[in-house]
C-alpha cells in the first residue's frame, strides 16, 4: 500500500489516471473489506487523497468522471467511508461540479450519480444536501441542460430527495412545481412525471401547482401535453384544487385572442397562435376528465362546458381545437342526455344531426353560417343548470 500511496503522491496527472482505471477495473463492485483488503487497510487514506485531489482539479475537468467514478465505488461499498468523505466537504465539491457553468454535461451526469448515490444513504444525508442547496443547484441544472442523461440523473435525484424527507420534501415539491414553468420541454415534462409520483405523499396538495399545470397545454410537444393532462388528472381528484382546475380548463376553451373566425382561404404560414394549441389542449384534458369520472362531466356542464366546446369547434384558425373540441361533445352528448338536448338546441336539430352521423366530415365542411352558430353558443343561455 506504501507503494500505491507514493506512486500517487509523485505521480503525473497520466499517472494517477491510469491507477484509477486500474482500480475501477478491479474494484468497482467492492464491498468495504475488499477495498481494505486493496487498500491493505489503508483506503481511508487514499479516499483522502482522491477527494483532495477532486477538491484541486475539478475546475479544469481533469479526469473529473474517473474520479467522481472511483469516490462512488467507495461511498457505494458502505457507510465506512461516507462520513470521511462528508467531514473533508466531499459534498460540496460534487455539488459545486454540478452548478459549475463550465462543467461538461458528461461530467455534471457523473456528478449527479453519486449525489443520488449519497440521497440513497439515509435521511441524515438527504437533509445535508438540502441544507447545501442542493435541490436548487440541481433543478437549475435540470433547466437548462442538454443533456438527456444529465436531465435524468437529475430528474433520479430529485426524486430520491423527496422521499424519506419529511423536513425538506416541501422544498423539493415547491421547485419541481417551478419546473412546469421552465423554457426546457424536456425538464417540463419530468417534472410533471415526478410531481405525479410524489403528490399522494405531500398529504395536501398546493394550489400553486394549478396553473403551471394548465400552462402546459401550450406546449408543441406531445409528450409535455400528455404527461399535463396525466398531471390534472391526478390532481382534479383532491378537492382543494378540482374547482379551480375545472374553471381553468374551461376557460381556457375561449382563449384571449382576437379574430378566432379566420378565414381557411388566408394563405397564412404562420404557426398556430398558442392560445389554440391550449384550447385544443384543454379540450383533451376534459374529454380525459370526463370518462375518468361523470361526476366531473355534471360539474363541468354547471360551468357550461357545452357552449364552451361548441365556440372552440368554430374555431376555423386551429384544425385541432375543432377535431379535440368536437371529440369532446361526442363524449357529453353519450354520457350525458341534458347536454343532448342542450348542444342540439344551440346548433339546431339538423346542424346536430349531421355533426352526430359523421363528426370529421361535418367539421371539415362547416359553413359560415354554422360557424357563426358555433361562435354564437357563448351567447345562448341553454347550457346554464
Amino acid at each position: 500500500v506504501r507503494d500505491i500511496l507514493k506512486r500517487w503522491d509523485k505521480g503525473s496527472p497520466s499517472v494517477r489516471q491510469s491507477m484509477l482505471k486500474d482500480f475501477l477495473a478491479q474494484c468497482v463492485n467492492a464491498t468495504v473489506p475488499d477495498l481494505e483488503q486493496y487498500f491493505n487497510d489503508c483506503g481511508s487514506l487514499f479516499l483522502a487523497r482522491l477527494t483532495s485531489w477532486l477538491r484541486l482539479t475539478y475546475v479544469s475537468g481533469l479526469c473529473l468522471q474517473l474520479q467522481l467514478r472511483s469516490i462512488n465505488v467507495f461511498i457505494t461499498a458502505g457507510n465506512y467511508f461516507l462520513m470521511e468523505f462528508l467531514e473533508v466537504g466531499g459534498m460540496l465539491t460534487v455539488l459545486e461540479i454540478v452548478g459549475l457553468k463550465s462543467s461538461r454535461e458528461e461530467d455534471k451526469a457523473e456528478a449527479l450519480k453519486l449525489l443520488t448515490v449519497l440521497a440513497n444513504k439515509g435521511r441524515q444525508c438527504k437533509e445535508l444536501l438540502c441544507e447545501s442547496f442542493g435541490v436548487k443547484i440541481v433543478a437549475e441544472n435540470l433547466a437548462i441542460s442538454k443533456s438527456a442523461q444529465t436531465q435524468e440523473t437529475a430528474q433520479n435525484f430529485l426524486l430520491q430527495l423527496s422521499t424519506g424527507n419529511p423536513r425538506y420534501q416541501s422544498q423539493v415539491y415547491k421547485a419541481l412545481i417551478a419546473l412546469l414553468s421552465s423554457a426546457s420541454s424536456e425538464a417540463q415534462r419530468m417534472s410533471a412525471i415526478t410531481l405525479r409520483q410524489i403528490q399522494p405523499s405531500m398529504g395536501v396538495v398546493s394550489a400553486a401547482i394549478v396553473e403551471p399545470a394548465l400552462q402546459l397545454l401550450k406546449s408543441l410537444h406531445v409528450e409535455v401535453q400528455h404527461e399535463a393532462i396525466e398531471l390534472l388528472k391526478d390532481l382534479v381528484s383532491y378537492e382543494e384544487v378540482q374547482q379551480s382546475i375545472l374553471m381553468g380548463l374551461v376557460g381556457l376553451l375561449k382563449p384571449s385572442t382576437h379574430d378566432t373566425n379566420l378565414s381557411k382561404d388566408s394563405g397564412t404560414s404562420q404557426l398556430p397562435l398558442i392560445e389554440y394549441i391550449q384550447q385544443a389542449g384543454a379540450a383533451k384534458a376534459i374529454s380525459a376528465l370526463i370518462q375518468d369520472d361523470e361526476n366531473l362531466g355534471e360539474k363541468l356542464l354547471d360551468l357550461r362546458v357545452a357552449p364552451h366546446l361548441l365556440y372552440a369547434m368554430g374555431n376555423i384558425a386551429y384544425v385541432d381545437s375543432q377535431r379535440q373540441a368536437g371529440l369532446c361533445i361526442c363524449v357529453l352528448v353519450e354520457l350525458f342526455p341534458s347536454a343532448r338536448e342542450d348542444v342540439k338546441t344551440i346548433m339546431g336539430e339538423d346542424f346536430f344531426l349531421q355533426f352526430i352521423g359523421d363528426p370529421e366530415k361535418c367539421l371539415y365542411a362547416l359553413t359560415p353560417s354554422q360557424v357563426d352558430v358555433l361562435i354564437a353558443a357563448l351567447n345562448s343561455e341553454t347550457g346554464v343548470h
